[in-house]
């Protein structure tokens, strides 16, 4: 059994991830860390976990489990490493994006890899630090990745995605309150949100120029998942974008193709990705869905776990939609 323990597990990406190791089958969950619910059982954070495990939060993690998993807010994973020395044989998987960037990938010694399986599958699986992919950059990345592969994204491409409200964390702010969000919708940080570094390096890793990413997100008044539709030049026939994108998501776990336009309901409560091809013209439309709490943080944090330990990607993952 591998060993694990969760840092930060009060928070909604930890409460998602604690629920899929509970459910694991070759894995053992030794402890979830909460300095403000030590003592108390997870069910007092997560209601959904009630008669599942009788572990407790604590306020002390073991420096000896196989892989320990962060679910810190964003900045506070590297001053955490700093604070507690776990065992050199422990493998750790950031869900921040503290190391996701080649330029800030390293921390006392250990050297993270950008873990999207979609991406690199083989380094990740030689790897022992990962740094887990946001939500967004995961959904408009599988949007993109096939035809920057192909030294396509020539031209502008512009992005829209609506994410839901644990997007933003469980913390309360001005614009996560039910009262705010509810029958509501609005975009934030135009052109310059924080996934963009990530979108951007993987992309120019691939092909020879950096593309003309324009992205606009935005905030919808929905609990999980992400909406995200990419659009830009193409020549080609819609047919030969199909057979593109096929074939680079041919031995893709997670991943596929549908012919019909997609919807979250499919796609949520899952660590699948969805991606629907459109042409207009010589514009292709790009169409991609996730479970923000997922495929875009805990889901994809375990399908990491199983390549680094060569278990089935979809060990523990075998997750039904809502569907309606």
């Amino acid at each position: 059994m591998i060993r694990t323990g969760v840092i930060g597990g009060s928070g909604y990406t930890g409460g998602e991830l604690i629920r899929l190791l509970l459910g694991h089958p070759e894995v053992k969950l030794e402890f979830a860390f909460s300095t403000t619910r030590a003592g108390k059982p997870l069910h007092h954070a997560h209601p959904d976990l009630l008669g599942q495990t009788d572990l407790c939060f604590t306020d002390q993690a073991d420096p000896e489990v196989d892989v320990v998993f962060l679910c810190l807010g964003h900045g506070n994973s590297g001053k955490f490493l700093s604070q507690w020395e776990f065992s050199r044989n422990t493998r750790v998987i950031d869900l921040s994006n503290e190391f996701r960037l080649e330029s800030n990938n390293a921390q006392g010694g250990r050297n993270f890899i950008y873990g999207l399986p979609e991406y690199q599958k083989t380094a990740i699986q030689n790897a022992r630090n990962i740094a887990n992919p946001g939500c967004f950059a995961t959904a408009i990345q599988l949007a993109l990745l096939p035809l920057a592969s192909e030294n396509l994204l020539k031209g502008s491409v512009h992005v829209n995605a609506v994410t839901g409200s644990t997007g933003a964390g469980a913390g309360l702010s001005e614009t996560t309150h039910f009262s705010w969000r509810n029958n509501n919708l609005s975009w934030y940080k135009p052109f310059t949100h924080q996934h963009l570094g990530e979108i951007n390096q993987s992309l120019e890793s691939l092909q020879e120029k950096k593309p003309d990413l324009l992205f606009l997100p935005l905030r919808g008044n929905f609990t999980r998942g992400i909406f995200a539709t990419a659009y830009t030049t193409f020549h080609g026939s819609l047919e030969e974008a199909k057979a593109m994108f096929a074939a680079y998501y041919q031995e893709a776990e997670f991943t596929m193709l549908t012919e019909n336009p997609p919807a979250l309901k499919q796609v949520i409560n899952t660590n699948a990705a969805h991606l629907h091809l459109h042409k207009h013209g010589e514009v292709l439309l790009i169409t991609s869905v996730i479970d923000n709490l997922l495929k875009g943080a805990s889901g994809q944090a375990v399908q990491n776990m199983n390549l680094m330990f060569g278990l089935p990607e979809s060990s523990g993952l075998a997750l039904k939609g809502i569907g309606f």
